[in-house]
């Protein structure tokens, strides 16, 4: 009995917001495709439920009562939100298309994303990317992108996000370097290397070396002989033996298959969960950017990013 109470009550109300709206119980019957006497019965009805008059009638016209006229705005509501209903449902429904616009640090684009998006436009060859990279950090609405994809801590904001793979930070050096000098086997030894560090963009700082000696967290800055402000020319300078130095695992990888570069000082390195992918709520129901998530995160998903020696 509560269940057809309830769907009574729903089309009356759904008979009441476009009676409200179109002037006449005839032009609501037309839009609903049913009789205006199914259209008059399913509102008395609704106005025996709810205890109210909705309507003040006359030959010529229909008027909102007082009572009529503060639920009429709710009632219209009610059909709006089914409405996206039946958008979102459609949506689902739609293959993916049109351009997926992707934001991501240059380190991020080339050693983690490249091979996703090579893989997702071969599933969906009528999406079309546009990835821009950039070390400062963009907004995903004022700047009208899709997903970003970012390393290190985010402020807590609005935007819906998803933790990928884990990583380390590492250090390497070449295997000609480590021939000419002797291999460290503690943090500590670094001061009688050649090392070539970081300097971010941002803020000038120099990039505090991370390592995990005795379970706890130690921070070095080597006095390096070569400073660079990018993490791909750390990785460059390196393979080209001038020294160690300390770069995420998922960048080192390629290099290590190629057997260019080496990890060294492995037992005290620190492990990172800090990539993450994020999008906006709006963004969460368009077919393109649900199907590049999905991809994402099938592809990282139990995965992790360690190479050590």
């Amino acid at each position: 009995m509560k269940e057809q109470i309830g769907f009574e009550r729903l089309t009356g109300l759904i008979a009441f917001a476009r009676a409200g709206s179109l002037g006449s119980y005839t032009a609501a019957a037309r839009s609903l495709s049913v009789s205006p006497s199914a259209i008059s019965k399913s509102i008395q009805r609704l106005e025996r439920q709810l205890g109210i008059s909705l309507f003040t009638r006359t030959t010529r016209s229909l008027t909102f009562t007082t009572e009529g006229r503060d639920l009429h705005e709710r009632a219209l509501k009610l059909l709006r939100d089914a409405e996206e209903i039946g958008q979102i449902a459609k949506s689902a429904r739609a293959e993916p298309a049109g351009t997926l616009r992707i934001a991501a640090s240059l380190p991020i684009g080339l050693y983690l994303l490249a091979p996703v998006i090579t893989q997702f436009r071969q599933r969906y060859p009528d999406v079309t990317i546009d990835l821009r990279l950039n070390d400062h950090i963009l907004s995903l609405v004022e700047d009208s992108l899709d997903v970003a994809v970012r390393i290190g801590d985010l402020p807590d904001s609005a935007l819906l996000s998803r933790r990928l793979a884990p990583y380390q930070l590492c250090c390497y050096a070449s295997p000609d370097y480590l021939i000419r000098k002797c291999v460290p086997y503690k943090p500590d030894e670094l001061i009688n290397h050649d090392t070539v560090n970081l300097r971010y963009q941002s803020s000038g700082q120099l990039f505090r070396w991370p390592f995990s000696v005795d379970e706890k967290e130690i921070d070095i800055t080597p006095s390096s002989s070569i400073v660079v402000d990018s993490s791909e020319a750390v990785i460059a300078t390196v393979a080209a033996g001038a020294g160690i130095g300390m770069a995420a695992s998922f960048m080192a990888a390629p290099w290590i298959e190629r057997k260019v570069l080496v990890p060294v000082l492995s037992d005290f390195a620190v492990e990172r969960h800090n990539i993450t992918v994020i999008w906006p709520e709006s963004r969460r129901n368009n077919p393109a950017v649900r199907a590049f998530l999905d991809k994402l995160i099938e592809w990282y998903s139990g995965t992790s990013f360690y190479y050590t020696d």
